[in-house]
């Protein structure tokens, strides 16, 4: 990978911003003009439903992140730094470990790695023991380089260790037993490192000072940027997690909680981190599920070390204004979806597989701002697609012009979120807003999907994977039920918002009491013969005002039971029935207490002549108490009367 970028954070070029500047400026233009003026109707309950309930909810959320995080850096963390660098001055750590894992990395990014640590950990004067956690003998050429040029520093010692190849977890708990043996002092620390991960110089010096003036901090964290190996978009993206990493990190920092301890810098307490459930943890972290059963975790070391100091009620400090840089490159350069979605999968999983025991432990031990962002990251996952979701719906079934509004919205809200971003980050870049929202939209599809099969664990640099049962027939059940429970709640979602939108309407009472009828008459072989009139009489009252009612083809009974209806209904709302017509006819047969209330244009009664034909052109009219009810395109019948 090329190291021409140290200097600077990697960022697209000025091209490519100028084209995102001009299409989205295209994209604003066409929408405004095209957008027809009723989409914002104040009767559009469906509309404010889509973009304005859920949205004002979540941005809501977002916003006092926003606004605890510039708190923190403008108000909080100056005092914290203003004591952490007096502290610095008179106090250091009796001993240094460090622990730094990795795999198949580049020779050129490791010297560049450990000469940076190398570096400040002589210049910092703490004995200091660096174990490399390494996967091939090479990597011990280029790290003893790197000593050579650095003189050998006299309070810097390496130890190799070569990991087994199934994942970094079991070489992490190596490293700790051999820190544990080394018996650290209570004033011992330790930093847990990748090995891609270049610190700038004064990082120990300028992280490490928090933990002497807080006996109750139990790990810190820092900020972080990239040097990207990779397009423009792929740059921007990485720079834009990191922005948005910024934001979380420095709002969960107030409650002095955080979400994670990230595995590309960290630093504990070494009395913590050789404790031994912290290092079983590390190395046997596992869940119990109910139907995935027990099975280990793969990968998310720093989700097992967070959930650690989280139980056990250690604080978590976030130091903003020290950077430590990633060289970051994504699985496949040349498919930037596919890999950056196997990315997020990873990431993901982790998240589910931990946060849920962590919300087990409730608010009273994390605190309640804590506790509910771990709700909340459940939550979001399924109320991000809903706006999504019923913008498709109202396009697609009752005003497409709603396409129109909703990606207005996209534009505004997303330029406005990565505004913020941009102020508390430092810089600010027009694939941000795409990008914001190809993350969300599209990371909450993938949080769904990974949470009804979270134990399928992959990782993409070593090549393995971990979480299913051994037995293919055994995996195969497992993905079925997975998919099944997906679809059952995702189609749950879509039904639900199909019905509070009114793309999809509830059962009338009509509806209702034809169901009820019919499955009487379904259940009772001894009962008497079917009549039509009941419901009959409720569609006449459900029924627009002025309005008819479509009779279906076939043959109605009608009796004594529709004119008892029409008597307890309050109002008859419509005063004709139409029959089917064409080759398949309604007909409809009276019972003989109606007979002699229906006569023909002529005035003859159903009565007297046993058949009336009601036509279009002569309609028949059937005389009640209610009122007179026209009877068109209906063949009319005398039923025979019941023997008894």
């Amino acid at each position: 990978m090329p190291l021409n970028q140290r200097n600077g954070r990697s960022r697209a070029s000025r091209v490519t911003e100028l084209t995102t500047l001009l299409l989205l400026l295209s994209l604003v233009i066409i929408l405004v003009f095209e957008l027809p003026p009723e989409v914002f109707s104040p009767s559009s309950k469906s509309f404010i439903l889509a973009i304005g309930v859920i949205g004002a909810w979540r941005y809501s959320w977002w916003f006092t992140q926003a606004i605890r995080a510039m708190w923190y850096n403008r108000r909080v963390f100056p005092a914290l730094r203003e004591r952490a660098d007096i502290a610095e001055s008179r106090y250091r750590p009796d001993a240094l470990y460090v622990l730094c894992t990795s795999f198949r990395i580049d020779p050129e990014v490791t010297f560049s790695v450990y000469d940076a640590l190398v570096r400040d950990a002589a210049d910092y004067g703490v004995p200091t023991t660096i174990f490399a956690a390494i996967s091939d003998r090479s990597d011990i050429d280029v790290i003893d380089h790197v000593m050579t040029e650095n003189g050998w520093p006299a309070n810097v010692e390496i130890s190799y260790m070569f990991q087994k190849g199934d994942g970094k977890r079991s070489a992490m708990a190596e490293v700790l037993r051999a820190i544990s043996r080394r018996m650290p002092s209570h004033r011992s620390l330790m930093i847990s490192m990748d090995g891609d991960i270049q610190i700038e110089p004064g990082t120990l010096a300028r992280s490490l000072s928090f933990f002497f003036i807080k006996d109750d901090l139990g790990a810190l964290t820092t900020n972080n940027r990239a040097y990207v190996h990779g397009g423009d978009v792929t740059k921007e993206w990485y720079d834009l997690r990191y922005a948005q990493r910024h934001l979380v990190m420095s709002s969960m920092s107030v409650s002095e909680r955080l979400l994670v301890l990230t595995g590309r810098y960290s630093a504990f307490r070494a009395e913590l981190a050789t404790q031994p459930g912290f290092i079983d943890l590390v190395e046997n972290d596992h869940i119990e599920h109910w139907r995935f059963g027990n099975f280990k975790f793969l990968s998310g070391d720093d989700k097992s070390t967070w959930f650690w100091l989280l139980k056990h009620g250690w604080k978590m400090l976030y130091i903003p204004d020290v950077h430590v840089a990633g060289f970051e490159e994504l699985p496949d350069r040349k498919r930037f979806f596919k890999s950056s979605i196997d990315l997020m999968r990873r990431w993901y999983g982790n998240m589910l597989r931990t946060s849920g025991r962590a919300i087990a432990l409730g608010p009273k031990t994390m605190g309640l701002f804590t506790w509910w962002s771990l709700v909340d990251q459940r939550l979001s996952m399924w109320t991000t697609l809903i706006g999504p979701t019923v913008a498709i719906m109202l396009t697609l079934f009752v005003r497409p012009s709603f396409i129109f509004a909703y990606l207005l919205w996209i534009l505004f809200t997303r330029t406005v979120t990565a505004t913020v971003l941009a102020l508390q980050h430092g810089r600010f870049s027009l694939l941000w807003v795409p990008l914001l929202y190809y993350n969300q939209v599209g990371g909450a599809l993938l949080k769904t999907y990974v949470s009804f099969r979270f134990n399928r664990q992959a990782w993409s640099r070593q090549g393995i994977s971990a979480g299913e049962p051994s037995s293919p027939k055994a995996a195969r059940r497992q993905r079925r039920m997975g998919h099944v429970m997906h679809g059952l709640y995702a189609a749950a979602l879509v039904l639900c918002l199909a019905i509070v939108v009114g793309v999809v309407a509830p059962p009338d009472r009509m509806a209702v009491t034809i169901l009820e009828k019919q499955s009487e008459m379904l259940e009772s072989h001894d009962a008497a013969p079917r009549d039509d009139g009941y419901w009959l009489a409720l569609a006449l009252s459900d029924a627009p005002q002025g309005g008819s009612v479509q009779l279906p083809a076939g043959t109605l009974r009608v009796g004594k039971r529709f004119i008892e209806q029409l008597d307890a209904t309050d109002k008859m709302r419509a005063r004709t029935f139409i029959g089917h017509g064409g080759e398949l006819p309604t007909t409809m047969r009276l019972g003989p207490s109606l007979a002699g209330q229906v006569q023909d244009s002529r005035g003859q009664t159903l009565s007297e002549t046993g058949h009336l034909a009601c036509q279009d052109a002569n309609p028949c009219r059937l005389e009640t108490a209610s009122g007179t009810i026209t009877l068109n395109d209906i063949d009319v019948r005398r039923a025979a009367a019941r023997r008894g």
